[in-house]
Formats: C-alpha cells, structure tokens, sequence
C-alpha cells in the first residue's frame, strides 16, 4: 500500500506540475493544432487517478481477506471442549463455505474494475501517442513552411517559429523558446512586433499590412498576415503571424508599369506630329504642293516611326512569352552582313559615315544554326545604332571571327562615334533605356538594343557584349553557336538562286 500511494502520489504530483506548467509544451496554445490543456499532463493525472483507485480495491481486498481471518479465529474459540467435535467442524465449514463464497465474489468485481482500468490505461497510451505523432507532423509542416511563421502566447512569448522566421529575425528558436517577441526581434524591425501584439490585444480579424525591412543593406518588402488563436472557450491564448517576401512581385509590379508609361510616352510622340500635320493639311495650310509634300514626308516617317515602335513591343513581348515562331536553318553571317550593308549605306551615305568593308577578311565557314530574319534584324539595329550615334566624318567597321575551340561565331559593330559613360554601359539592353548625354544625339524609343538581347540571348542562346569609351567610340557584338558541319551537309541543297 505504501508503494502504492507513493507511485500514485507521483504521477498526480508530476501531473499537476505540467499542467500549471502548461508553457513548458511546444506550441501549447496553438489552436486548431494542440488542445490549451496539454494532452500528456491530462493523461498523466488520469494515470494517478487510477492508480488511487486500483489501491482503493485492493484495500478493500485485503479488509475482506482480514475479516475472514477473524471469522476463522472465532471459529477455532468455538472448537473447545465445551462444544461437540462434530458441531463444530461442521459449524467452521459452513463459515469457510460462506467465507469463500464472499471472497470470490469480491475477487471477482476486483477483477472487472482492473480490467477496465487497465483497459482505460491502454486507450490513454494510444491518445498520447496519436497526439504525439500528430504534433510531430504539425511541426514538420509548419517547419519547412518557405515562409516565416511565428506563434506568440497571450502573454507576448514566442512559441513557436520555423527556420525562416529565425533566419529573418536572425534568433535561434530552440534558445529563444518563451522569451517576449519585442526582445528578440530588436528595434531595426520592431514594427513586425508591434503589429503582432496590437493584432492580439485589439482581437482583430486576420489583418494583412506590408511590412519592408532592410537585409545586407537592401529593402525587402514582406506581406504579413497575423490572426489570433483562440482555445477551446474561444478565448484569445495568442497570435500567428505568415510573413510572405513580395519583394520580387513588388518589382515586377512597378517594371510593369513604368514599362506602360514609356509606352504610352514613346506612342503619343508619332502620333502627335501625325494628327498635328494632318490636321494643317485638313485646314489648308499648305498652300503649295512643296508643303504638301513636306507635310506628306513628315507623316509618313512619324507612321513608319510608329509601327516600327509597334513591331518591336510586340516581338519583345512575344520573345518574353515563348509565342514568338522560331524557323531556324545554317545561315551564313557573312550573307547576312553583305545584305544588311546595302539597306544601310545610304543612311551612312547622307550622315557622311564611312562603312569599311572587310568581307575579304572573312573567314568561309561562319555558319550559325539560327532564325534568318531574326539575326538580320540585329546586325541592322546594331548598325543603325553605330551610324545613329556616329558623327559625320567617323568610320563604322564591321569584323566576324570564328572560335572553333569554343564552336561559336562572333560579330562586332567598332564606330568612333560619341561612346557611352562607364556608369551607364551596364543598363544599355535595358528596355527603354537611352543614355542621357547622347538623347540629343539622336532620337531612339530604347527598344532597339533590348530586341537584340532578346533575340540572341533568350532564342538562340547567345550572348551579347558591349565596350565604350566616351568620345572615343563603342563596340557592340554578338557570339553564336556554330552549326555543325553535320547538320549542314545534311540539309537538302537548294537550287534555282
């Protein structure tokens, strides 16, 4: 009995301890997850109890088995030479036979009260193994949840966060367990942690705010959700909060629409000079037919300028989607560059810019496995470009080389043209991007040189590279795989030109 009591005195005693305790748990407070009241505890009160309740029985027992003993020793008095031999065996059998009946009977109901004792024992092991199993998976998802969650108590402890949650707030949460959220964020980020606790004390709805903070000296924005854990009373016991890194979405959101507004800017530029010339002509302010034609030239090229801005917004924006066809075939580039020279000459001709011609120098086996019309379209933005920003009386040489160790063909637009400062060479593929000491140069919508990255990086597979010297002139290039002399001899020949 005395161990008894001691086991059972235990169990209660550690019981009640983790209940008052109820902190100690991982997560005791998560609601929808973990009970308020923690399971393990409760189980460990109802093991004492039945503990007491078994010694209970067995106190019981043993009284019986003390009374028989006492009705056997007052039998044994009756055995004296006052009474018959024979009364008095039969009289100590009938109270053995009575004895004997009461004890199997009780021993019996004993019996049944353990085996439901034992019984509710085993269905406790299996709840706290369940429960253990269940928080245990709770865990692992909220742990390799990307992003950061962070449980807070009604008291402002931390109760539990994931790996990027300490990751962002830079603590360790196996040291950081219980400690007041405001403490362990700082003061760099204290509006996350203000936000948490206004969220819980106002007992608001979930609520989202956008939230930036600054990492390795870069701003991040970050969506945060927070919402109140409510236990079984639908009392308040905490706060979750999600914190969701929207710093990518936020800068494709404003490339967007500054991408809109250089559009709609570069579109009512063409337009304005065609409806203010039509709209002369319609009022008969042209009174001779050289101003008619003047009139009829400007409209024309601000219309040719306007489908062309049209054209190259709508390749880019096919490029970027994958929806742009691609034909591609063994095209020489020395082809290619002979071809384009004759479109451009007359452009350099009246701008007073020499073209070198050095097709002799090329070496015969150049072919690149590529889109004809596409690689055309660059070599003539590059030597638009390299006539554009060219002064008259400068040069613009075109040369081709062709690496075999590295199966690639290289093409190279050198002007001596006015260059590009060393701080914006970087951004020249950029969309829409013109170089503010050249806008006055020469007009351009900063299309032209993206369209080239484009078509060579993301649909051949290339690479574009550039190098400029203010005053001194700029190079601009482009390196193609080679096609396979394999792939060429097995192409059908094509007679007829």
């Amino acid at each position: 009995m005395v161990v008894t009591a001691v086991v059972a005195v235990s169990l209660l005693a550690g019981g009640l301890a983790q209940w008052l305790d109820y902190g100690a748990e991982d997560g005791g407070h998560f609601a929808g997850y973990l009970q308020r009241i923690p399971v393990v505890s409760a189980c460990r009160i109802g093991g004492a109890v039945g503990v007491i309740w078994l010694g209970w029985y067995w106190l019981k027992l043993a009284r019986g088995i003390t009374s028989i003993a006492r009705r056997l020793r007052a039998d044994n008095i009756m055995n004296s030479p006052f009474g018959g031999k024979d009364k008095a065996k039969a009289s100590g059998n009938a109270v053995i036979n009575e004895l004997t009946e009461a004890l199997s009977e009780h021993l019996g109901g004993c019996s049944n009260t353990i085996g439901r004792l034992q019984k509710q024992v085993n269905d406790l092991q299996i709840q706290i193994q369940l429960t253990q199993r269940q928080k245990g998976h709770i865990e692992a998802i909220i742990y390799s949840i990307h992003d950061a969650v962070v449980v807070i108590d009604e008291f402002d402890r931390l109760l539990m966060a994931n790996e990027a949650a300490g990751s962002l707030f830079n603590f360790n949460f196996s040291t950081s367990q219980h400690k007041y959220i405001g403490e362990l964020i700082g003061q760099s980020k204290s509006e996350f942690a203000d936000f948490l606790q206004q969220s819980r004390q106002n007992k608001a709805q979930p609520t989202r705010k956008e939230i930036e903070f600054s990492e390795n000296g870069e701003p991040k924005t970050f969506d945060c959700i927070v919402s109140c854990i409510y236990d079984q009373d639908r009392q308040i016991c905490g706060a979750v909060a999600v914190l969701h890194d929207v710093t990518r979405e936020k800068e494709i959101q404003q490339t967007k629409n500054d991408f809109v507004n250089h559009v709609s800017h570069e579109l009512k530029t063409p337009l304005a000079s065609i409806m203010a010339y039509s709209e002369m002509l319609a009022d008969g302010e042209a009174k001779d037919s050289q101003t008619q034609q003047e009139f009829y030239s400007v409209i024309q090229s601000q219309a040719k300028r306007l489908n062309g801005l049209i054209e190259d917004i709508l390749n880019i924006s096919r490029i970027e989607s994958g929806l742009i066809k691609v034909d591609k075939e063994p095209v020489s580039l020395t082809i290619l560059i002979e071809e384009q020279l004759k479109m451009i000459k007359s452009y350099a001709r009246e701008k007073g810019v020499s073209l070198q011609d050095i097709g002799k120098s090329r070496v015969v086996f150049d072919q690149v496995f590529a889109d004809k019309s596409m690689i055309s379209q660059v070599i003539v933005n590059l030597l638009s470009n390299a006539v554009k920003y060219t002064p008259s009386g400068g040069s613009i040489k075109i040369e081709t080389e062709v690496d075999e160790t590295a199966d690639i063909a290289r093409l190279s637009v050198i002007d001596t043209g006015v260059g590009i400062p060393e701080n914006e060479i970087e951004h020249v593929f950029d969309k829409f991007y013109r170089v503010s000491a050249n806008e006055k140069q020469a007009k351009g919508t900063g299309l032209g040189l993206n369209l080239v990255k484009q078509i060579i990086e993301k649909v051949h597979d290339g690479r574009v590279f550039v190098s400029s010297k203010t005053g001194l002139g700029s190079t601009f290039g482009f390196e193609l795989p080679l096609a396979t002399r394999e792939v060429v001899e097995s192409l059908p020949v094509k007679c007829g030109g």
